[in-house]
């Protein structure tokens, strides 16, 4: 009996860590450099992650939805998604627009984020934001 339990002990453990077993949730998170974000999306695509956006996901986080397929990702009625112009450190570390930063943002977006930003008159050096119902209607509330 005592060895049937260590058996059954160990399969649940393994169930747990198992590809794709544990969802990521992303809260509140401001974004960063680009790299970073595409590398850490990349990572949770290919282990089959599912990904649950719970609040504020701005500036580089929005790559979310370009690499985590639709299937993989869902938002709670808190989520809300930031989008602006790419930009680096100037002259004495005021930002300035990064055109290769931007353009390699928009090549991440899928389609209807691209025609929703443009309907919102494009990407510029402040937010714009996409939230509830216009959101909702681009992808699933989590169950």
């Amino acid at each position: 009996m005592r060895r049937l339990t260590l058996i059954v002990a160990l399969a649940l453990i393994a169930a747990g860590t198992a590809k794709g077993a544990a969802a990521v949730r992303i809260r509140n998170d401001s974004g960063g450099q680009i790299g970073k974000y595409i590398h850490r999306f990349e990572h949770l695509r290919s282990a089959g992650e599912q990904v649950i956006v719970d609040g504020d996901c701005l500036s580089a986080c929005t790559l979310v939805l370009g690499i985590i397929p639709d299937g993989h990702l869902c938002l709670t009625r808190r989520a809300r998604f930031g989008f602006h112009l790419a930009w680096k450190p100037g002259f004495l570390g005021i930002p300035v627009a990064n055109q290769a930063g931007t353009r390699a943002l928009w090549k991440f977006y899928p389609e209807k984020i691209r025609r929703w930003i443009v309907a919102q008159g494009g990407l510029s050096p402040g937010l714009i934001y996409l939230t509830g119902a216009p959101l909702q209607a681009l992808y699933p509330l989590c169950r």
